[in-house]
């Protein structure tokens, strides 16, 4: 197979999350790929200065303010992409929101708002998006996952149960779509240095941990690249309801 198979020029991705940390480094590599993108986030300010450096390379960007978990926000962010992009090619369930808390002084509150962000976001996206690529009868969804998914850490359970999940839904999804030419993959990446969590693992605890690691060390946003082109490329045309792992071995201890 040609390595053209992997270029996405002429194709159009919207990237949830797509205004800082993975999110933004997927939508960086789909943009140097040669797909335009359209980022997705709460924040509008996060949003334009994620889209100033993604132009860089020379492709239309969309910054596009929506709250996932909002539908008639969701159906409203589909129709400015449309409107800006032409079409949506490509979809990254990216956004989502994590937080260390033990079951037992969980508030109900905490949970819900865990579980909407990271399994009721790409519900609608997938839902709303979905519909669109069905009626082109093309189209590729990459749901980021995590390799909490299958691994177990103390206090991430609300965590651990949305990404799981999300796992799950996408193995449903592309049994569904399967014969509409839409491809739907899960990507679980492990542990990765982002501006998030660099304090952290400055720390002395963070330190630790990244050497109890099987690869003693944390990810670069630059090695989720390829594993995001790929997922969203030709390349995969024969891939679906599948989980990628990019987590250093993490998933193997």
């Amino acid at each position: 197979m040609a390595l053209s198979c992997f270029d996405l020029s002429g194709r159009v991705a919207l990237v949830t999350g797509g205004s800082k940390g993975l999110g933004q480094a997927i939508a960086d590599a789909l943009a140097r790929a040669g797909a335009d993108v359209a980022i997705a986030s709460r924040t509008q300010s996060a949003l334009e200065s994620a889209a100033d450096g993604l132009r860089r390379h020379g492709r239309r960007v969309a910054a596009v303010r929506a709250d996932v978990t909002d539908e008639a926000s969701v159906r409203d962010m589909l129709r400015q992409v449309i409107e800006q992009c032409g079409q949506v090619d490509i979809l990254v369930n990216n956004a989502g929101i994590g937080d260390t808390q033990p079951v037992v002084d969980m508030d109900a509150a905490h949970w819900d708002e865990i579980l909407n962000v990271n399994l009721r976001g790409p519900m609608l996206c997938c839902k709303h998006v979905g519909r669109h690529m069905i009626e082109r009868n093309r189209g590729k969804v990459i749901n980021v996952a995590s390799v909490m998914a299958t691994h177990v850490a103390r206090n991430m359970s609300a965590y651990s149960a949305s990404k799981a999940a999300i796992v799950q839904f996408t193995r449903t999804v592309a049994f569904e779509w399967i014969r509409y030419n839409v491809q739907v993959n899960a990507l679980c990446p492990g542990y990765f240095l982002t501006d998030m969590n660099n304090e952290f693992f400055a720390s002395a605890r963070g330190r630790a941990f990244v050497a109890a690691l099987p690869i003693r060390r944390l990810g670069e946003t630059r090695e989720l690249d390829g594993a995001a082109v790929f997922l969203a490329s030709d390349a995969t045309s024969y891939v679906t309801g599948t989980t990628l792992y990019v987590d250093g071995g993490h998933s193997l201890a």
